[in-house]
């Protein structure tokens, strides 16, 4: 295919992708003349997920390039590929040589929660800060709140984990695979959270809401 139909397949600008092939982020296309090429498939899906990396996650052009070249790199191991793509551990780092043992609870909350649960995560994920900082917060303006409390809590979302990632096992090539991964985390992330404020609201009014039968009529003057 010719740059202007991989922009209309990918949905990025003509000058967008010129821009990502001298940078490096988009492989150089098959020459037919010496001002045009051929492209494929494969680089409708590397569009794809430069757009994710960019557009979703924010990365910067650099950021965004090292990402996709390391998952060409990494397209027969979906764990790291993920990872990778997610920000789970940075570009170079072992993710099988760093992991928690769920037996080595370590110094900080998280480590605790993490083996009491048998979760293996890498040191270098960022929610591990981030748990760690919301439970001295809370501590800190009087509440009696330790990891335990994030238990119930982490059990459910272990299943929401598992219907993300089942809806990764329908693309195989690894380009999409990854796209898709950006996607669900970034995208969907906020759905998420709406969805719990919504939970709570009908939640409270199961609970604590006037039975219809109980409310005042309503003045018909």
């Amino acid at each position: 295919m010719r740059i202007k139909e991989l922009s209309r397949l990918s949905g990025v600008p003509v000058a967008t992708i010129k821009y990502y092939l001298r940078e490096g982020l988009l492989p150089p296309g098959r020459p037919t003349a010496a001002t045009q090429a051929q492209y494929d498939e494969q680089h409708v899906r590397r569009l794809k997920l430069v757009r994710a990396l960019i557009g979703v996650r924010g990365l910067s052009v650099s950021a965004a390039r090292n990402v996709v070249n390391a998952v060409a790199a990494e397209q027969t191991d979906v764990h790291t590929l993920l990872g990778l793509v997610s920000g789970m551990w940075p570009l170079g780092a072992d993710p099988g040589g760093d992991t928690l043992c769920e037996n080595a609870p370590g110094d900080s909350e998280t480590d605790a929660l993490l083996a009491e649960l048998g979760w293996s995560v890498s040191l270098h994920n960022p929610a591990r800060q981030v748990l760690d900082h919301t439970l001295l917060t809370l501590r800190s303006l009087g509440m009696d709140y330790d990891w335990r409390f994030l238990l119930p809590y982490a059990r459910l979302v272990h299943g929401i984990a598992a219907l993300d990632l089942d809806q990764l096992r329908s693309p195989r090539d690894p380009l999409e695979k990854a796209e898709q991964a950006v996607l669900l985390t970034f995208l969907l992330e906020p759905a998420l959270l709406a969805l719990r404020r919504l939970a709570q609201e009908a939640e409270s009014h199961q609970r604590y809401g006037v039975p219809e039968a109980a409310r005042p009529e309503s003045d018909p003057a």
